[in-house]
């Protein structure tokens, strides 16, 4: 399994929101420059962070994004999930119900789902704000 740019961009892009998390909206090019990502691949990340009621947007003069939630309330789980879809190991796993002609004697299935399981428990375990409180400040300098 490996996540995508897509899925780590979306998590740098709700920590940046998190970090200037002050009621006003965050112009997306000012979230580009701190991340040095893409403004254009940006774009449609959160498009889908709209889309999904994970941030609010306002065109225009004064215009940009903002958390609808704290930050405490965002997992790094739901975020992945809408970026990437399913954490499913195997494309058996990938649909619900099971439908592979093998799920009833397959001597695998289990491990799948348990490793599905451990994964997906602890990205749902991790919200936006342990990763604020966990991360060291962009402005110490430590000698």
């Amino acid at each position: 399994m490996k996540i995508s740019t897509k899925g780590r961009y979306a998590i740098r892009v709700m920590i940046d929101l998190a970090e200037h998390n002050n009621g006003e909206f965050i112009p997306l090019m000012d979230i580009a420059k701190r991340q040095e990502i893409s403004e254009k691949y940006l774009e449609s990340i959160v498009v889908v962070l709209s889309r999904n009621d994970f941030v609010q947007s306002l065109r225009g003069k004064g215009g940009g994004y903002r958390l609808i939630k704290e930050p405490s309330e965002y997992t790094v789980g739901s975020i992945l999930k809408i970026t990437e879809g399913s954490f499913a190991p195997v494309s058996c796993l990938e649909k619900e119900p099971n439908r592979c002609e093998r799920a009833a004697f397959c001597k695998t299935l289990h491990m799948w789902e348990g490793f599905q399981k451990v994964v997906e428990d602890y990205f749902e375990g991790i919200t936006i704000q342990d990763l604020l409180d966990q991360a060291p400040s962009g402005d110490d300098y430590i000698i």
